[in-house]
């Protein structure tokens, strides 16, 4: 009778904390990155330039893993929408812009990712996105050398 009562103590300890250590699985870039970002532009910084009026990334799980768009108004009216896969690790297909057709991301850790852009098979250019410690914060510094120098360093702000 003792073993069955300890029997069922362990059974009903392991029944209560089995939820609680579930709760604590890590935190992954995927996870922090879902949602809806807006760009902040006045913590934002675009060389040459100009900037964008306005650009909306939203990254969300789909049924073949991680989806990226971005909505962009650019100034001098023109609007893109641009959407890709947004894993680890392959090169994926992008459609939306004439800029590039490829994008291949690199998890650096919980919290950073590389990404090297191409178009028909050459670099176009390269970022890295940075998530703050928070989750509230994503920061994307793009670098393209050719045909001309670009360096922005674009702020957005999580929005849900």
């Amino acid at each position: 009778m003792r073993v069955l009562s300890r029997a069922l103590l362990v059974a009903a300890v392991v029944l209560i904390a089995s939820p609680l250590v579930v709760g604590q699985t890590s935190t992954t870039h995927d996870d922090l990155m879902l949602g809806v970002w807006e760009v902040d532009l006045a913590q934002s910084r675009y060389y040459p330039g100009p900037p964008p009026v306005s650009e909306t990334r939203t990254f969300f799980r789909a049924t073949d893993g991680v989806r990226g768009t971005v909505k962009r108004k650019l100034a001098d009216g023109r609007e893109e929408s641009i959407e890709y896969r947004a894993d680890f690790d392959m090169e994926y297909p992008v459609s939306g812009t004439n800029a590039y057709d490829a994008v291949k991301f690199r998890r650096i850790d919980a919290y950073t990712a590389d990404s090297v852009l191409s178009h028909a098979g050459r670099v176009f250019g390269t970022a890295r996105r940075v998530i703050s410690n928070d989750g509230q914060t994503m920061t994307i510094t793009f670098r393209q050398e050719d045909p001309s120098l670009v360096r922005n360093v674009v702020v957005y702000r999580k929005v849900r």
